[in-house]
């Protein structure tokens, strides 16, 4: 079920967007040392410092930046890097998938702009709206706007921290910023585990991730997320589990 597409007409535009801001706010901050690592890591990788804002600005998506800079550091070749990068992005589809009933109706100009910002913690807070049963909840342009360009503007301002400080300050990345990674994906985690079914699908895709590691296994990662979501599907499906 998507959300009603209603912008809220009692706040000016402005006002819809600052709100959005407040609300990504957390994971905004959550993120910093994420964006300070990506940066960093760019200009170790060799790119210069106007190719590794570029990254941020164009690519604008952290998991997938790490990895295309660590394969750019190892001289993989581009067609791998193009085609892990793609692998890795890939659940923006299904992010784009859930959310075209909502944008879809939209001028083309919004389609473009929110689809550029669509991202892990953006439809993590357009996701907790739908999911509230207290109050029901419209999707407006102007505040997945705010959620959005909010978060990809303070992503960019640490990259440029990363780039200046790894000009300046040796081994940045031995400094444990990597931890931000984590930490980012299960504060917008957390919050959606609200049925029996995304718990089982969040343990087994854990569980998984973990075993994959441990026996090393290629493309661990996407694997215990296929798992996960099987597992997941087939336990509300067997449970008549409603959404």
């Amino acid at each position: 079920m998507s959300l009603p597409l209603i912008d809220d007409l009692k706040h000016t535009p402005s006002q819809r967007w600052f709100k959005g801001a407040l609300a990504v706010l957390p994971l905004s901050i959550a993120v910093i040392p994420w964006g300070i690592l990506a940066g960093s890591l760019a200009l170790d990788a060799g790119l210069n410092p106007l190719e590794s804002q570029a990254m941020s600005a164009i690519v604008f998506a952290g998991a997938a930046q790490l990895v295309a800079v660590g394969m750019i550091k190892a001289g993989v070749g581009l067609g791998s890097i193009l085609i892990t990068t793609l692998l890795i992005t890939s659940r923006h589809f299904l992010y784009s998938m859930a959310m075209r009933p909502n944008i879809s109706p939209l001028p083309l100009k919004w389609r473009l702009t929110l689809g550029f910002l669509l991202t892990d913690e953006l439809f993590a807070i357009l996701a907790a709206g739908k999911q509230s049963k207290n109050k029901p909840q419209s999707f407006d342009r102007w505040y997945a706007l705010g959620v959005g360009l909010s978060f990809y503007l303070v992503w960019n301002m640490a990259t440029l921290v990363g780039i200046i400080a790894g000009s300046q300050i040796p081994n940045l990345d031995s400094w444990g910023l990597d931890f931000a990674i984590a930490a980012t994906f299960i504060a917008i985690v957390t919050p959606q585990i609200n049925r029996p079914s995304i718990l089982i699908c969040v343990l087994v895709s854990l569980v998984a991730s973990v075993v994959c590691e441990l026996f090393q296994v290629p493309s661990g990662l996407l694997i215990a997320a296929i798992m996960g979501m099987t597992v997941g599907t087939l336990y509300a499906k067997a449970t008549g589990e409603k959404p």
